[in-house]
């Protein structure tokens, strides 16, 4: 009996990934600096397509009042505290995305729903400050390792 060896290639994904969709780093000195100057006004523009929800929505969840969100695309960059709420929605999105294989109908209905391990809250409704982004956060790794307590 003959055992093949095949030489392992890891297989390259064609679609891009949602950092470098909206235009941001995940991590890293390029993200702390991003943050620091604050991100292009793009980057509210794209998440909104990426996410599927309304740019309304979208600034309702990063608490941007419409008069804030009409001078910041008229200056094209938010601020650093703006940023942070955009970056938390972008991460809660991203690891939602993996959760769901990147089916959006899926992504949406699990982010805008009540969710029974967060307290019958939606998980949109939970990114108000970093703790409760993190029990979302932490609620979706444990789904993704099948630990529902």
């Amino acid at each position: 009996m003959s055992a093949m060896i095949r030489e392992f290639s890891p297989r390259l994904s064609t679609k891009p990934d949602i950092w470098r969709q909206i235009g941001i780093a995940e991590r890293g000195p390029k993200l702390y600096q991003a943050l620091h100057q604050g991100f292009a006004y793009q980057v509210f523009d794209k998440l909104a397509a990426l996410s599927t929800l309304d740019k309304k929505q979208l600034a309702a969840v990063c608490q941007l009042a419409p008069a804030t969100l009409a001078r910041r695309a008229k200056s094209g960059r938010f601020t650093q505290d703006e940023s942070d709420r955009l970056y938390r929605f972008a991460t809660v999105f991203a690891a939602a995305s993996s959760l769901f294989g990147g089916d959006s109908a899926a992504i949406r209905s699990w982010l805008t729903q009540p969710v029974y391990g967060l307290g019958d809250q939606a998980p949109i409704e939970m990114l108000a400050t970093s703790a409760e982004s993190q029990a979302v956060l932490d609620l979706i790794g444990r789904l993704e390792h099948g630990v529902f307590s």
